[in-house]
Protein backbone atom coordinates (compact mmCIF):
# COMPACT_ATOMS: atom_id res chain seq x y z
CA UNK A 1 0.00 0.00 0.00
CA UNK A 2 2.90 1.93 0.22
CA UNK A 3 3.59 3.44 -2.77
CA UNK A 4 5.91 6.24 -2.37
CA UNK A 5 7.77 3.87 0.21
CA UNK A 6 7.68 6.51 2.87
CA UNK A 7 7.15 3.70 5.84
CA UNK A 8 3.68 5.60 5.91
CA UNK A 9 0.11 6.10 4.19
CA UNK A 10 -1.55 8.87 3.55
CA UNK A 11 -5.44 9.24 2.62
CA UNK A 12 -4.66 8.91 -0.93
CA UNK A 13 -2.39 5.85 -0.53
CA UNK A 14 -5.12 4.39 2.05
CA UNK A 15 -8.05 4.46 -0.19
CA UNK A 16 -5.73 3.12 -3.20
CA UNK A 17 -4.65 -0.10 -1.25
CA UNK A 18 -8.17 -0.69 0.34
CA UNK A 19 -9.39 -0.79 -3.00
CA UNK A 20 -6.16 -2.83 -4.65
CA UNK A 21 -7.22 -5.19 -1.72
CA UNK A 22 -10.81 -5.53 -2.59
CA UNK A 23 -12.06 -3.83 0.60
CA UNK A 24 -15.62 -2.71 -0.17
CA UNK A 25 -16.40 0.71 1.62
CA UNK A 26 -17.52 4.27 0.77
CA UNK A 27 -15.15 6.97 0.98
CA UNK A 28 -16.78 8.55 4.17
CA UNK A 29 -16.59 4.79 6.54
CA UNK A 30 -12.90 4.38 4.55
CA UNK A 31 -11.85 8.15 5.54
CA UNK A 32 -12.77 7.97 9.23
CA UNK A 33 -11.12 4.37 9.21
CA UNK A 34 -8.12 6.21 8.20
CA UNK A 35 -8.28 9.03 10.95
CA UNK A 36 -8.72 6.50 13.30
CA UNK A 37 -5.40 4.68 12.52
CA UNK A 38 -4.22 8.29 12.45
CA UNK A 39 -3.64 8.85 15.69
CA UNK A 40 -1.43 11.80 16.18
CA UNK A 41 -3.30 13.63 13.40
CA UNK A 42 -0.87 14.42 10.85
CA UNK A 43 -1.98 13.17 7.98
CA UNK A 44 -0.31 9.78 7.72
CA UNK A 45 -0.29 5.91 9.04
CA UNK A 46 3.09 5.09 10.40
CA UNK A 47 3.43 1.50 11.35
CA UNK A 48 3.52 2.06 15.23
CA UNK A 49 -0.11 4.07 14.60
CA UNK A 50 -1.14 0.92 12.95
CA UNK A 51 -0.28 -1.29 15.31
CA UNK A 52 -1.60 0.59 18.29
CA UNK A 53 -4.67 0.36 16.41
CA UNK A 54 -5.04 -3.37 15.70
CA UNK A 55 -3.89 -3.43 19.53
CA UNK A 56 -6.86 -1.74 20.20
CA UNK A 57 -9.72 -3.50 18.05
CA UNK A 58 -8.28 -6.40 19.38
CA UNK A 59 -8.57 -5.17 23.42
CA UNK A 60 -12.12 -3.79 22.16
CA UNK A 61 -13.17 -7.80 21.23
CA UNK A 62 -11.90 -8.69 25.20
CA UNK A 63 -13.72 -6.15 26.98
CA UNK A 64 -16.79 -6.96 25.23
CA UNK A 65 -16.44 -10.73 26.50
CA UNK A 66 -15.12 -9.71 29.78
CA UNK A 67 -18.04 -8.50 31.10
CA UNK A 68 -16.91 -8.31 34.64
CA UNK A 69 -14.23 -6.02 33.94
CA UNK A 70 -11.52 -8.26 35.65
CA UNK A 71 -9.27 -8.83 32.82
CA UNK A 72 -10.17 -12.61 32.50
CA UNK A 73 -12.96 -14.06 30.45
CA UNK A 74 -14.88 -16.83 31.71
CA UNK A 75 -17.75 -18.93 31.02
CA UNK A 76 -19.77 -16.42 33.55
CA UNK A 77 -18.37 -13.86 31.29
CA UNK A 78 -19.83 -15.80 28.16
CA UNK A 79 -23.12 -15.88 29.55
CA UNK A 80 -25.12 -13.44 27.46
CA UNK A 81 -22.51 -12.90 24.93
CA UNK A 82 -22.32 -15.84 23.39
CA UNK A 83 -25.02 -18.20 22.74
CA UNK A 84 -24.33 -22.15 22.27
CA UNK A 85 -27.48 -22.37 20.59
CA UNK A 86 -26.17 -22.84 17.37
CA UNK A 87 -23.32 -25.00 18.21
CA UNK A 88 -23.59 -28.45 16.34
CA UNK A 89 -22.63 -30.88 19.16
CA UNK A 90 -25.61 -28.93 21.59
CA UNK A 91 -27.71 -29.14 19.58
CA UNK A 92 -27.66 -32.78 19.00
CA UNK A 93 -27.29 -33.15 22.87
CA UNK A 94 -23.88 -33.95 22.78
CA UNK A 95 -22.47 -31.27 24.68
CA UNK A 96 -23.86 -28.91 27.91
CA UNK A 97 -24.22 -25.02 27.68
CA UNK A 98 -21.04 -25.17 30.02
CA UNK A 99 -18.90 -27.66 27.62
CA UNK A 100 -19.68 -25.31 24.14
CA UNK A 101 -18.89 -22.37 26.79
CA UNK A 102 -15.59 -24.04 27.44
CA UNK A 103 -15.02 -24.93 23.95
CA UNK A 104 -15.23 -21.90 22.93
CA UNK A 105 -12.74 -20.40 25.85
CA UNK A 106 -10.07 -23.14 24.79
CA UNK A 107 -9.76 -21.64 21.35
CA UNK A 108 -8.20 -18.21 23.06
CA UNK A 109 -6.77 -19.85 26.18
CA UNK A 110 -2.76 -20.92 26.04
CA UNK A 111 -1.85 -24.45 24.78
CA UNK A 112 0.01 -25.29 27.61
CA UNK A 113 -2.13 -23.98 29.76
CA UNK A 114 -6.17 -24.59 29.44
CA UNK A 115 -7.69 -23.32 33.01
CA UNK A 116 -11.11 -22.00 31.33
CA UNK A 117 -10.00 -18.51 31.63
CA UNK A 118 -9.03 -16.04 29.13
CA UNK A 119 -6.33 -13.16 29.93
CA UNK A 120 -5.93 -10.36 27.69
CA UNK A 121 -2.57 -11.13 27.12
CA UNK A 122 -3.84 -14.91 25.66
CA UNK A 123 -6.29 -13.19 23.59
CA UNK A 124 -4.06 -10.72 21.88
CA UNK A 125 -1.93 -13.85 21.18
CA UNK A 126 -4.43 -15.39 20.21
CA UNK A 127 -5.22 -12.62 17.36
CA UNK A 128 -1.66 -11.88 16.68
CA UNK A 129 -1.87 -15.90 15.04
CA UNK A 130 -4.98 -15.27 13.32
CA UNK A 131 -3.46 -11.53 11.94
CA UNK A 132 -0.66 -13.00 10.32
CA UNK A 133 -2.87 -15.83 8.41
CA UNK A 134 -4.49 -13.02 6.79
CA UNK A 135 -3.24 -10.82 3.78
CA UNK A 136 -4.37 -7.29 4.51
CA UNK A 137 -4.04 -6.07 7.84
CA UNK A 138 -6.90 -3.62 6.73
CA UNK A 139 -9.43 -6.52 6.26
CA UNK A 140 -8.37 -8.07 9.66
CA UNK A 141 -9.69 -5.14 11.43
CA UNK A 142 -12.96 -4.96 9.45
CA UNK A 143 -13.34 -9.14 9.97
CA UNK A 144 -12.50 -7.76 13.98
CA UNK A 145 -15.23 -5.00 14.02
CA UNK A 146 -18.06 -7.58 12.08
CA UNK A 147 -16.92 -10.21 13.67
CA UNK A 148 -17.27 -8.85 17.55
CA UNK A 149 -20.01 -6.18 16.02
CA UNK A 150 -17.59 -3.49 17.30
Amino acid sequence: MDDNSSRSLDLKEFLKGLKDYGVLMDKQEATALFLRFDRDGNGTIDFDEFLLTLREVVLQAFRKLDRTGDGVVTIEDLRGVYSPKHHPKFQNGEWSEEQVFRSFLDNFDSPNDKDGKVTSEEFLNYYCGVSASIDSDVYFILMMRSAWRL
